[in-house]
């Protein structure tokens, strides 16, 4: 049995899903220090002491974020074996997530942040998003790695764009519809 995480863990804890709900939600400049750390329950100077700075909580949001993907697509893949690809798309395209801004996928929401931010975060970004490729290409049937890993891309950029598109419109059913096209075009990219 694992040891109970101390009360600095949980502190550390609670902090780190409030900053990850806030960057996720509000991206890197609508973020606070001061309003991380009362959504959080805890003082600044708390915050201060287990992030240091703003940016490091964000490196440490977008590592936790990025591992919460790098844990669910083998959970996927031994859930749904040969229909894994069709039950992540529907997920991750699906309503519920498409609506779940602060909690949803860190690869969507904090990719346009990446992009702003300093070279040790691109590169630790890039080692993250090279290990989901290749979690999915592993559970691609086909070809050699290259292209699979090739196809891999393909659908995950689609997927990240289709979810973008369908959180920045407001009609529902537009939402709906690039859902569905984003869906589609995802999973042939997969299979192709």
């Amino acid at each position: 049995m694992a040891p109970s995480p101390t009360k600095k863990e949980q502190t550390r804890a609670r902090i780190l899903d409030a900053a990850s709900q806030s960057f996720r939600s509000s991206g890197y400049a609508g973020t606070g220090v001061d309003g991380i750390a009362k959504a959080a329950g805890v003082t600044s100077g708390a915050f201060y002491a287990h992030f240091g700075s703003k940016d490091g909580a964000f490196a440490a949001a977008l590592a936790t974020g990025m591992d919460d993907v790098i844990e669910a697509i083998p959970k996927f893949q031994t859930e749904f074996g040969e229909a894994w690809l069709d039950a992540f798309a529907d997920y991750y395209l699906g309503e519920a997530h498409r609506k779940d801004l602060g909690r949803g996928c860190a690869m969507t929401t904090l990719s346009p942040e990446v992009a702003r931010a300093d070279p040790e975060v691109h590169r630790a970004y890039e080692a993250k998003m090279n290990r989901i490729v290749g979690l999915i290409a592993d559970g691609l049937s086909g070809g050699p790695d290259a292209a699979r890993r090739a196809r891999a891309w393909a659908m995950l950029s689609t997927l990240i764009g289709g979810l973008t598109l369908s959180r920045a419109v407001a009609d529902p059913d537009t939402a709906n519809g690039i859902a569905a096209a984003a869906r589609t075009a995802a999973l042939a990219a997969a299979r192709a």
